[in-house]
């Protein structure tokens, strides 16, 4: 993985990111667009599709508002997948490293993410690169944060 490289989601490029594939059953761990929008503007979201070369292997849709009311959402990674294919090949630690980076650039300190707790969750993950479990939400998901 030494071609990574991010592109803003666009209509060049959607059609790939759509058609990346999990591996079995983690689909079921994507955060619903329309809970989201309970707290955040989606439309106005930092997307992005990570490439190795010209293939696409990750997609990240994070949030920087210092205005959003609640914490987990001012500088937050909303939505992240990585294809099946390309996971434990360091493609998710660079899309979070990439996230972490902007987060900075903007002022903030932290990242924070909110996952569901399971075997195929995300939860490992995030822990593994970083984010601290500080609590849980009203969906009894765990939030958790990354300092920076």
């Amino acid at each position: 993985m030494t071609n990574l490289r991010l592109e803003e989601l666009s209509a060049a490029n959607v059609v790939a990111a759509n058609g990346m594939t999990l591996k079995r059953g983690q689909e079921a761990f994507l955060a619903a667009n329309a809970k989201l929008e309970e707290f955040v503007n989606t439309q106005s979201a930092w997307q992005r599709v990570i490439f190795d070369g010209d293939e696409p292997v990750a997609y990240v849709m994070a949030n920087f508002d210092a205005e959003v009311d609640r914490d987990e959402y001012r500088s937050s990674i909303l939505r992240m997948y990585v294809a099946g294919e390309a996971q434990r090949r360091g493609v998710g630690t660079f899309t979070v490293d990439q996230v972490a980076q902007e987060a900075k650039r903007l002022g903030f300190d932290s990242v924070y993410a909110v996952w569901e707790e399971d075997d195929l969750g995300p939860g490992n993950f995030f822990q593994a690169v970083g984010f601290e479990i500080i609590g849980e939400n009203e969906y009894g998901e765990s939030i958790g944060r990354k300092s920076l």
